[in-house]
């Protein structure tokens, strides 16, 4: 009987290893794209994945500032932040928050697809978002990836 893999930590660098990828976020649905990246961000996509351990790649996303939002949700979703004081909860409108930081809206669906907790936040920060087509991880070969 074959057992399930489940990686240990002093197999980080023989049995898995992490890639980097390129992923073009023109005209991408927001949160089809924020999904496919949390899959890739965990290791789902890899026959290593273990639950409990971060075996995911890094993950490069460009042109964020051409992501697609369906309908009207560019002034119907709003982002929500608080300031800690009581009245102070300001939102805006998506639409000025793409303007003004092009990578908030991908950053904040992906971070709420991943795991809520020490996991999770360690998962996020293998994301590296860039408004335009330049990045600069050019050094790590990165593949491009298609979704």
């Amino acid at each position: 009987m074959q057992k399930t893999y489940m990686a240990k930590k002093e197999d980080a660098g023989v049995t898995f290893r992490r890639d980097w990828v390129v992923v073009d976020a023109t005209d991408q649905p927001l949160g089809r794209l924020a999904s496919k990246l949390a899959v890739v961000l965990q290791g789902k996509h890899k026959p290593t994945y273990t639950p409990f351990f971060d075996v995911g790649d890094y993950v490069i996303v460009v042109n964020a500032d051409r992501v697609r939002l369906t309908g009207k949700k560019w002034d119907q979703k709003m982002h929500y932040r608080h300031s800690g004081y009581v009245g102070h909860l300001t939102a805006t409108p998506y639409r000025e928050v793409q303007k003004r930081h092009p990578e908030v809206p991908i950053r904040l669906a992906v971070r709420r697809m991943l795991p809520k907790n020490e996991l999770g936040r360690r998962m996020l920060r293998k994301l590296k978002i860039y408004p335009g087509p330049d990045h600069p991880h050019a050094a790590q070969t990165p593949t491009e990836l298609a979704l």
